[in-house]
């Protein structure tokens, strides 16, 4: 007579961990309104009741699963070196990460283009939105001053503008890649993407290292 295998004990946090993954990919394919709680649970191998006990109803799981996104774009980037002795290499660093992250994880992309349609209300009432982001806008202004200290970057950029524009110039390619190809005839595949980043790193280096903005130059004087 055969024996059943006896199931091993599930370990409570992997299985959140993979519940809050099939949510991402859930929430991020089908939208809020077009997602299922049961594709989530078929997704991470649990039952439904057991999604509702670890987190409560659908609302409740987007927002956990919203904020994980969050917890972990910013976990990878801890673990970037960021040398602060070498500030430039620190902006092309985050800069690679930012891009590859993005590539790398859609869903990423896919859940806040599906939190922004939904005007931000789900982020807004996060308790630990701010905190989550402090990591990286602490990591980034110590690169920033370091850079402005040694002489080499400008000073007084805010930490979190800079990086509104280092993400749209790593965002854009992603979230667009399939109109962008159609429209403009564009070989976005990993090769482009990976020069991409390069220039970004440029573009962003150029502006950190230019002595002033054109919008912050004197008026030339006018001819009389």
């Amino acid at each position: 007579m055969t024996k059943t295998p006896k199931r091993r004990p599930r370990n409570a946090e992997r299985t959140r961990v993979e519940i809050l993954q099939a949510a991402l990919e859930e929430f991020s394919s089908m939208g809020h309104s077009g997602a299922r709680v049961d594709r989530i649970a078929a997704r991470a191998g649990v039952s439904k009741p057991m999604i509702y006990d670890y987190f409560g109803d659908k609302d409740a799981i987007y927002a956990e699963a919203l904020r994980e996104a969050y917890v972990q774009i910013r976990r990878g980037e801890e673990q970037l070196t960021l040398d602060p002795d070498d500030p430039c290499e620190a902006v092309r660093e985050l800069v690679r990460f930012t891009m590859d992250h993005f590539r790398r994880k859609p869903w990423f992309i896919r859940i806040l283009n599906t939190e922004n349609l939904m005007g931000g209300e789900t982020v807004a009432r996060l308790h630990d939105a701010a905190e989550i982001q402090s990591v990286l806008v602490k990591r980034l202004s110590e690169v920033l001053a370091q850079g402005a200290q040694q002489g080499v970057f400008r000073r007084h950029v805010d930490p979190a503008e800079f990086y509104v524009s280092m993400a749209s110039l790593c965002y854009f390619p992603i979230s667009n890649m399939h109109t962008l190809r159609a429209v403009f005839r564009l070989p976005i595949d990993d090769d482009w993407l990976d020069r991409r980043a390069l220039e970004a790193s440029d573009m962003l280096l150029s502006y950190l290292t230019a002595d002033t903005l054109p919008s912050e130059r004197p008026a030339p004087p006018r001819s009389t």
